[in-house]
């Protein structure tokens, strides 16, 4: 837990870039004061954690200059499939020593990692009903060694460490201050897709109820997209960046249930055993030949735009089929999602959100982490905030600390 503080740093650190997020507050009114990002060193990081913790010291160092951040107090979040473990259980109310008994006896049950030291730690959830007779924890373990490389790396960056957090709370509170005033306790799934993995959470009023993680993300487009072109994953990931996106025709329109027709938006009594997206992509039949009469048909951007979807779009559909098979489940066990929030650099893709909403049935909006708070940037470039805000859920929820924690 970190020590009450009226400004931090949030850190976020990732296989493709390193994000930084500086928030102040003053009374009850936090703001943004330096937003800044930049690549992540070649091989220093990867979805099991750091591996160069010098690298990324050095580029995390650069980056908090370049960005003019001044807070010398940091807050970091552990990620990866590899690097931690978060849970969300459903345990009898009892006082705070039989739960901290309990949940030790939880964790030692639960420790996947082949390391034997690890870092664990638990924290009972806000409650709707305290008469209830159970009460909902979320509980993470990390291997020791994942924790020693994030500590090192901040602070060789020159700056202090307020805080060690995971990933799905850090979303949850960036949730809850910038959406509270409008899902309330309604849930909604927040889909955070990064390089190597994708998050699949569900949240109400920013309580995280079901934490997923799938090992599916922008490189598995970038790679689909390098293999159907023939060429190099750097120039893949350059036409990425420039050219993807997803024509409106694309999703079938299917919704969770798998039926047939237009986008039903909020439909919770759609039948979900039939949804089921297939992993795989079948391309088009080839067209038959013009006959003499025809006209020659001539490239255009159109049939460009539709032979670049058609690399990566079994990539999509597997992506798509694990955010439905996150929400089916949630489901069986008595909930709902009606709204979705794209968050993540690989989710910019023009056209996801909409091709989702479409799939799914369920609306599907950008994640937008600076919605209710002030924004006192100064040091970025014209256009960067809007261009890239979607990838800085997790560093302005780390920074968020000051506001909840």
């Amino acid at each position: 837990m970190a020590k009450k503080l009226s400004s931090v740093l949030g850190i976020d650190i990732g296989s493709q870039t390193i994000k930084v997020a500086e928030i102040r507050t003053t009374g009850r009114e936090p703001s943004i004061s330096a937003l800044g990002m930049t690549a992540t060193p070649e091989g220093a990081v990867d979805h099991t954690g750091i591996f160069n913790p010098d690298a990324v010291a050095g580029a995390l160092k650069a980056l908090i200059s370049e960005c003019g951040a001044t807070v010398n107090q940091a807050v970091v979040s552990i990620a990866g499939q590899a690097s931690v473990l978060v849970r969300t259980l459903e345990v009898p109310r009892m006082n705070d020593d039989e739960l901290k008994e309990h949940m030790q006896w939880e964790i030692n049950r639960n420790i996947p990692f082949a390391e034997s030291t690890v870092v664990s730690d638990f924290r009972k959830l806000p409650e709707e009903d305290p008469g209830s007779a159970n009460v909902d924890v979320v509980m993470a373990i990390s291997p020791q060694s994942a924790i020693d490389t994030v500590v090192q790396a901040v602070k060789k960056s020159g700056r202090s460490l307020a805080a060690i957090d995971v990933e799905p709370l850090a979303i949850g509170r960036c949730l809850e201050l910038c959406y509270g005033d409008v899902l309330g306790t309604d849930p909604v799934c927040v889909v955070d897709m990064g390089a190597k993995t994708t998050a699949i959470n569900v949240y109400s009023g920013g309580k995280i109820l079901m934490p997923r993680q799938v090992p599916i993300g922008g490189d598995a487009i970038t790679s689909a997209i390098a293999q159907a072109m023939g060429m190099s994953n750097t120039e893949a990931d350059q036409l990425k960046q420039a050219r993807a996106s997803i024509p409106e025709s694309a999703a079938t329109g299917g919704g969770m249930g798998g039926a047939t027709g237009g986008f039903q938006p909020y439909n919770p009594f759609a039948d979900e055993t039939s949804a089921f997206v297939p992993p795989g992509f079948e391309a088009a039949p080839e067209p038959s030949a013009p006959a003499a009469s025809d006209p020659l048909p001539v490239p255009s951007e159109d049939a460009e735009t539709m032979r670049l979807f058609n690399s990566f779009s079994g990539v999509l559909d597997e992506f798509t089929g694990e955010v439905r098979r996150s929400i089916d489940y949630f489901r069986s066990r008595g909930g709902d999602v009606r709204r979705i929030l794209l968050a993540g650099g690989a989710a910019k893709i023009p056209g996801m959100a909409q091709y989702l909403s479409k799939s799914l049935g369920i609306e599907c909006d950008a994640f937008d982490p600076t919605r209710r708070l002030n924004i006192n940037v100064r040091k970025v470039a014209p256009g960067f905030i809007d261009d890239h805000k979607q990838e800085f859920v997790v560093a302005i929820g780390n920074g968020l600390h000051i506001f909840f924690d």
